[in-house]
C-alpha cells in the first residue's frame, strides 16, 4: 500500500486513520475471497518515518495488544481470517519496538514478534525509534498453519530464519518497507534462500510509492510468495496498491523435508561456540 496522507497534511492520528481507512477495503476484499491468513506491511498504519529523526513520531506508538490490534481483531473474527498486524509498539515511556501482532481466525490475540535486527544506515535511522526485539523467534499455532514473523531488515540474517524453522514454522511472513537501491537485488534472493534452506513457505510484503517529506526513494513493492523449494509462485507489481492472494499446499513442506532432510542432517555439534552464544 502507498501512503494516502503524510506529514503536514494532518495530525499524526489523522494520518494513521487515513492509512487504516485505505487498508480496510483490501482487508474486506481478502475476507470476502476466503483468504485464511492475511499479512499487512511493516508498521502498516503510518508512513515509514525512519529516514528522519523527528521525536513527534514517538506519539504514533501504541500498546500491543491495543487499539489497532483490537480493531483488526474484529475483521479477523468477521472473516475467520488470521491476521499479522505490524505496528509501532509502546511498551512503556521510552521503550518502543517495531512489532507484529498475530491474531487468530476467531479474533484471539496470540502474541507478537518484535523486530530483532535494527539498522542504522543509509537513511534508515531505526535505532532512533526502536529497541531491538527481546522475544526471540516465536511461532504461533493459528487455525490454519504454524506461523512465524521476520520483519524487513531481519531478512538479511539467516540465523533467525533458521530458528523459526527449528521452532516449527510452516509459513514465515516478512512485512517490509524497503526502497530501490542498496539491497533491491537481495529482495528476491535472500528470502527464497531462507525458504529453501529451511523447507517452509514465506510471504514477503513491501510498500509501494514514495513518501514525502523524507524522499528516501521508491518503495518498489514486488511482494511475493515463495515455496519450500525456493520458487516464487505469486508476485505483485512494483507500483500498485494491491492484494496478492495465492494458495499454499502445506503438504509440500513434508515432501521437501523428506527429500533433503534439513533437520536430520544438521551438525550443530560441529559449529562450536557459534551455537552457544
Amino acid at each position: 500500500m502507498s501512503l494516502p496522507k503524510t506529514e503536514g497534511e494532518g495530525t499524526i492520528e489523522e494520518i494513521k486513520e487515513a492509512m487504516v481507512q485505505k487498508h480496510i477495503p483490501y482487508i474486506e476484499r481478502a475476507g470476502e475471497q476466503g483468504v485464511q491468513i492475511l499479512c499487512l506491511q511493516e508498521i502498516f498504519n503510518t508512513p515509514y518515518f525512519c529516514p528522519g529523526q523527528d521525536r513527534a513520531w514517538y506519539e504514533s506508538a501504541e500498546t500491543v495488544p491495543g487499539p489497532t490490534t483490537e480493531r483488526m481483531a474484529a475483521y479477523a473474527k468477521k472473516y475467520n481470517m488470521v491476521m499479522i498486524v505490524p505496528v509501532y509498539e509502546k511498551e512503556q515511556a521510552g521503550v518502543l519496538y517495531n512489532t507484529a501482532a498475530v491474531i487468530d481466525a476467531d479474533g484471539t490475540y496470540l502474541g507478537k514478534y518484535r523486530k530483532n535486527h535494527i539498522p542504522h544506515t543509509s537513511g534508515f535511522w531505526e535505532k532512533f525509534f526502536f529497541k531491538p526485539g527481546n522475544l526471540g523467534y516465536p511461532v504461533f499455532q493459528t487455525r490454519y498453519a504454524k506461523v512465524g514473523v521476520y520483519i524487513c531488515y531481519d531478512r538479511h540474517f539467516p540465523d533467525g530464519a533458521r530458528v523459526l524453522g527449528l521452532n516449527g514454522a510452516e509459513i514465515v511472513y516478512n512485512p517490509s518497507a524497503t526502497v530501490a537501491g542498496l539491497s533491491q537485488y537481495l529482495w528476491k534472493l535472500e528470502q527464497p534462500a531462507h525458504a529453501a534452506a529451511n523447507g517452509y513457505f514465506m510471504g514477503c510484503i513491501n510498500r509501494v510509492g514514495q513518501e514525502k517529506p523524507w524522499n528516501l526513494g521508491k518503495f518498489y513493492g514486488s511482494s511475493y510468495f515463495v515455496d519450500p523449494r525456493g520458487q516464487i509462485f505469486a508476485l505483485a507489481s512494483e507500483d500498485k496498491d494491491e492484494l496478492l492472494v495465492a494458495e499454499f499446499d502445506l503438504d509440500m513442506i513434508e515432501e521437501v523435508r523428506s527429500i533433503w532432510q534439513f533437520y536430520r542432517d544438521r551438525r550443530p555439534e560441529t559449529y562450536g561456540k557459534l551455537v552457544e552464544l
